[in-house]
């Protein structure tokens, strides 16, 4: 199996309401934006980005809790949004909020 994780901590600025997909199984769409400093060639460099992001079921209704301008850490895979498109979205398999990030 080839590899796919993304682990990201950032601070909650858009949250969708929980909804239900036609199989009952809740969901939420959510972004974060993150701003870091890595080391990249041996030098410093300021990172900052939006990433949109997908939770289902136990980790949906976690997200549903939050609020926006909460600090958060998501772990989860990449995937296209849909079947036809390339952008990608990040599908949280857990989700931790976390205090002074």
């Amino acid at each position: 199996m080839l590899d796919n994780q993304l682990v990201l901590s950032g601070n909650l600025i858009e949250l969708d309401a929980l909804r239900y997909t036609p199989a009952g199984i809740p969901v939420v769409n959510f972004r974060l934006s993150h701003a870091s400093e890595q080391i990249e060639a041996g030098a410093k460099r300021a990172v900052q980005c939006e990433v949109a992001g997908l939770a289902f079921e136990r980790e949906a209704r976690l997200m549903a809790a939050a609020r926006p301008g909460m600090q958060v850490k998501v772990t989860g895979f990449l995937a296209g949004k849909s079947r036809d498109s390339k952008q990608l979205v990040l599908h949280a398999t857990n989700i931790e909020f976390v205090e002074g990030v």
